[in-house]
This record gives structure tokens, sequence and C-alpha cells, in this order.
């Protein structure tokens, strides 16, 4: 089985497909200055883009996993993913404190995804 690429850059493609799997890169916000609330909201429209490039959307979400670069944040950003995620569709998930990348970085998410 062959793998198709998305996005590929110098460092990492932002979506591997293989064998009907959608396997999306760590998604940050661009815009780092926004709080939790206003990060997580651009990172899941960041997700329903590419899973929509991949052929597949937030209702086939197999598994995703959050980094929190603090748990104080676990409250506002579950606020917005409560809002996003599909009902009744609500994929396995785990959520973790973890030093980001960059300091002004408050979330970061992954996930797989079956494609439609």
């Amino acid at each position: 089985m062959s793998v198709q690429r998305l996005h590929v850059g110098k460092r990492l493609s932002e979506v591997a497909i293989h064998n009907g799997t959608v396997y999306l890169a760590g998604q940050i916000a661009e815009d780092a200055t926004q709080n939790i609330e206003g990060q997580t909201r651009e990172v899941l429209g960041h997700i329903d883009r590419l899973l929509g490039e991949a052929g597949s959307d937030k209702t086939k979400i197999l598994s995703c996993q959050i980094f929190l670069s603090d748990v104080k944040d676990f409250a506002g950003m579950n606020a917005v993913w409560d809002e996003w995620v599909a009902p009744g569709n609500a994929p396995p998930r785990a959520t973790v404190e973890a030093k980001l990348a960059r300091p002004e970085l408050l979330v970061e998410i992954i996930i797989v995804a079956a494609q439609k």
C-alpha cells in the first residue's frame, strides 16, 4: 500500500494517508496571541480543513491526543471542544500537560481518522 502525503514540508507533512486511515501532524494555532479558547477554536478549524482535504471529517475521528501547556486551561479547551465535537461521535481522547515547542502556544492536537 502506498502512502499519500499532503502539505509536505522540509520537516514534516501535515497529513499522511495509508490504507484508509488519515494521520494529522500536531496542529497548533498560527495566532498564538489568542487565549486558550481562541487557540483551540483555530486548531479545530485546521483539523476540519485537513480532514476535508483527506476525504474525512470529525465524525470519523478514531483517536485524539491533546497537549496543553498548562492543565489549568483544561476547562476552557473543553468548552470549545464540546461545541465542536459531533454529537454521538466523541472519539477516544487523551489530554496531558506538556511543554510545547514555543511558550506562547497553549494547545496542540493530534488526530487519527478514517476516510469516508
